[in-house]
């Protein structure tokens, strides 16, 4: 695939990569100190068990530096590249103890990582000539959500509100209160709330049936979301909007789905199970049995 995708900034990569590290060695790896000696090296592979498409370089990276930053890593694949089952994804080489002490939080994440971007891809295909747009949700793994994005855009889809903080979007449990269970005007009720917002704030409204889309729409909201409805209603109500709001599918939004959904018109299909469903590809690390022991400059091995 390999479509170049804005990376998460790298403090926060470090911050969720330290956390993890410190979760697996809270005081020290006794295994790698106790077997391994203090100055031998290593040469290892992270190799591909399954094919895929990968996601994980800034992780990998993160957890061998932040061990220690003597050890390289080579990637043999970038974010977004497609690999097949055997591939060499990336070389790292360095000192033992902490290349074995990050091992697993680099295999954990990036594993995720990559079968997010692989299950994006798969969507993104299924998708593929309509105009349609596969995005993600907020149902993330609490702590990885920017790294969990990234994924969704290395597999070819898009972002979602980052955050509560991004953007008003109202569901069905917002709508009962703000109209007390109907009592409260709907189109009336919603365009009060959009007048006190600032004019750069978007605005998304979900329904469950066809008779809210026009209330909804005179209230003049940027997106209105058609949930769980069946094809031939979405079919109608992208007709019914006509252009006047951005249109989004959710709910039952499977791979076997999701192009009937794409094909009735739709302009977003949000899928939690991009992120909350996914199955982590099958990834290990080889070492390579030249163990060495001389870490200095220009030593023999």
């Amino acid at each position: 695939m390999n479509t170049p995708t804005a990376r998460p900034a790298q403090a926060d990569v470090d911050r969720i990569v330290a956390a993890a590290l410190a979760e697996d060695a809270p005081w020290g790896d006794i295994t790698s100190q106790t077997l391994i000696p203090e100055d031998a090296t290593a040469m290892a592979s992270i190799m591909a068990r399954e094919a895929g498409i990968f996601c994980g370089e800034q992780v990998i990276e993160a957890a061998m530096r932040l061990s220690d930053p003597r050890i390289t890593v080579d990637f043999r694949v970038r974010d977004s590249d497609a690999f097949d089952d055997g591939a060499v994804l990336a070389v790292i080489e360095g000192p033992a103890r902490p290349l074995l002490t990050a091992e697993r939080v680099a295999l954990n994440l990036a594993q995720r990582l990559s079968g997010i971007t692989a299950m994006t891809g798969q969507f993104v295909a299924a998708v593929e000539g309509t105009s349609a747009r596969i995005v993600d949700t907020r149902k993330t793994t609490p702590g990885l959500r920017v790294l969990e994005r990234h994924a969704v855009r290395c597999g070819g889809g898009f972002n979602h509100r980052f955050s509560l903080s991004d953007a008003v979007m109202a569901k069905d449990n917002h709508l009962a209160v703000l109209t007390r269970g109907g009592t409260v005007d709907l189109t009336e009720a919603l365009r009060t709330a959009k007048a006190q917002l600032p004019h750069t704030v978007h605005f998304e409204v979900e329904v469950d049936r066809l008779d809210q889309i026009e209330p909804v729409l005179d209230a003049g909201v940027d997106t209105i979301m058609l949930d769980n409805f069946p094809l031939a209603d979405l079919k109608a109500g992208v007709r019914l909007v006509a252009g006047r709001a951005l249109v989004e599918a959710s709910g039952n939004v499977r791979l076997d789905t999701v192009t009937a959904i794409a094909r009735t018109g739709v302009d977003i299909i949000s899928s939690g199970a991009l992120t909350h469903s996914v199955r982590a590809l099958d990834l290990g690390l080889d070492i390579s049995l030249d163990i060495r022991r001389d870490l200095e400059p220009g030593g023999t091995p």
